[in-house]
């Protein structure tokens, strides 16, 4: 199927795409994503176009005064306003000591975790220094999705602004100094729109399963790779798995978000919130794509993968980009809100530029600098300069041919490609290293038995002959909710956990404090609820393959 993906559709379907602004809730987003419909329908998917309000946060003009001198910035998604004098502080370097009322100037791109930060420690507003002359917008709310009445308080409450590094150095060599911060920012309610484009598989049922590829629509400024270049792709596969519809063993719905880069993934948090049953009868695996195609992102190997999906990323890495997966395991980012609701999870952003390239690793400073062989999706990321001239039609193809190879996978396998004895040994390891940090202050020994059992069950499954393939694919279902909710959410299946980093098993991250609390008993109470929750989670996944392999 990888051999119908036509590039000459793509770089057209790029090119429409590329020609709006899409702000989330503005009516060149809607416009735009009311072409993609009737393209996709084109195809013979039924789609719903879907309006829901989201809390949505458009970033304005900002400017920040050092010595009567206005120097360049912006301000960001969630920042709040300035009073229209602006916040006349004192401007100081990095968030040690007392901030309380302050200016403070931070390294690296805004992001939710630097707010949350300046939050608690009472600053007045944070000053980010881009790490190269280009500025990024960015989202900096914490709180995933549109706040409820309980996440209000969690919004940022400080002025943001981002400046170029030279400003940057040249704020660092005066301070302490006097400084003033003007930031315009629109904040509130919006309707916003989601495109669902829906074709069931052969025998039409209502309800079979599915599997949920999905991207965001809204963008910064153009955004030609960041998303036009993703929205090509979900159209193209679309367009060519339809062609082998007859050979799918269950259905595909695609889905096309709103408010990811303005709104905190306030559209895929909302969907999940609403279709929660179904998504939890009917999902077999999400796939997510994001900034495809992008000049110079030859790098796939740092994309992420779940666990038990993680075969299945290898084996189209190396089939359609002869490129080795380097393992990561899938970032609390993008539209991954599935995870409560126990759905496994695949992809995000795809390409990057190679690490030696000489640029700063901007996708880096906000999701983690770890050793990667890849350094961002380009300098040009969250820019007014992600243009069509950003886009390589080769790799835009070669992309969209790893995307249709998963997704054709997970349509076509009579038993969907879910390995869990891979996750299960990763969770043997983590439980492992838990419990050396907490020592005899929790047991986690159940936990560790039954992650080994988990292991051993799911690799008996995979060497077993299928005679039945539903069967096969419902224990499957039934191990994803009980395994998926506990590898990556940390509590309340039906809530959704902030927008920041987490380790794997995230209710036991605590663990390693436990030793160095004034009272651990505190801490070791919570810890204990925590053991719990995984090991029955554990025993309910070690139960569905037990009642498969049994029959």
């Amino acid at each position: 199927m990888v051999d119908l993906v036509s590039g000459e559709r793509l770089t057209a379907v790029v090119g429409e795409l590329s020609r709006r602004t899409k702000h989330a809730g503005t009516s060149e987003e809607l416009e735009s994503l009311r072409w993609v419909e009737q393209e996709i329908a084109s195809y013979g998917y039924a789609t719903e176009l879907l309006l829901h309000d989201a809390y949505i946060s458009l970033p304005g003009r900002a400017r920040l005064e050092l010595d009567g001198e206005s120097l360049p910035c912006i301000t960001h998604s969630f920042s709040r306003p300035s009073p229209l004098d602006g916040i006349a502080a004192e401007l100081v370097d990095g968030l040690a000591g007392d901030v309380a009322g302050r200016v403070v100037l931070l390294d690296g791109i805004a992001n939710p975790a630097a707010s949350v930060v300046a939050r608690q420690r009472g600053a007045a507003a944070q000053v980010h220094v881009s790490p190269h002359e280009h500025l990024h917008e960015m989202c900096i709310s914490p709180v995933w999705g549109s706040p409820d009445d309980l996440r209000l308080a969690e919004l940022p409450s400080t002025v943001v602004v981002t400046v170029p590094q030279s400003v940057g150095a040249r704020l660092r060599r005066a301070t302490p100094a006097s400084v003033r911060v003007f930031a315009e920012v629109d904040t509130g309610w919006r309707p916003t729109p989601i495109l669902v484009a829906e074709l069931s598989g052969p025998a039409g049922r209502e309800d079979e399963p599915f599997v949920l590829f999905s991207g965001h629509h809204d963008t910064w400024h153009y955004g030609a790779m960041d998303n036009g270049g993703a929205n090509a792709t979900m159209l193209e596969v679309a367009r060519v798995s339809a062609l082998g519809r007859d050979r799918w063993q269950r259905g595909l719905r695609i889905v096309f978000w709103s408010g990811h880069s303005q709104g905190r993934y306030s559209s895929s948090a909302w969907y999940a919130d609403h279709h929660w049953e179904e998504l939890e009868a009917r999902a077999v695996a999400h796939v997510n794509v994001d900034s495809t195609g992008g000049r110079g992102n030859t790098v796939v190997s740092d994309t992420t993968a779940a666990g038990e999906l993680r075969a299945l990323a290898r084996e189209a890495l190396a089939a359609q980009a002869g490129q080795d997966f380097s393992g990561r395991r899938m970032a609390r980012a993008g539209d991954q809100s599935f995870w409560g609701i126990g759905v496994p999870s695949i992809f995000g952003n795809m390409g990057e530029q190679p690490a030696d390239a000489g640029e700063p690793n901007a996708m880096g400073a906000v999701f983690g600098a770890e050793a990667r062989v890849g350094a961002g999706t380009g300098w040009w990321w969250h820019t007014p300069d992600d243009t069509l001239d950003k886009i390589d039609p080769e790799l835009l193809v070669r992309d969209t041919r790893i995307y249709q190879h998963v997704v054709w996978r997970l349509l076509a396998s009579p038993v969907p490609p879910l390995d869990y004895a891979e996750t299960a040994r990763d969770l043997v390891h983590t439980l492992g290293e838990r419990a050396e940090a907490v020592g005899d202050g929790l047991d986690l020994s159940v936990c560790i038995a039954r992650a080994r059992d988990l292991a051993e069950r799911a690799e008996r499954f995979a060497a077993a002959a299928v005679d039945d393939p539903a069967a096969a694919a419902e224990c499957l279902r039934r191990v994803s909710r009980a395994i998926v909710p506990v590898d990556y959410a940390e509590g309340d299946r039906f809530a959704h956990d902030p927008a920041l980093s987490q380790e794997q098993l995230p209710a036991l991250a605590d663990a390693a404090r436990l030793g160095l609390a004034d009272e651990p008993r505190f801490l070791a109470s919570r810890l204990v609820r925590s053991a719990a929750r995984v090991a029955f989670a554990l025993r309910q996944a070690v139960e569905a393959f037990d009642d498969y392999l049994g029959r």
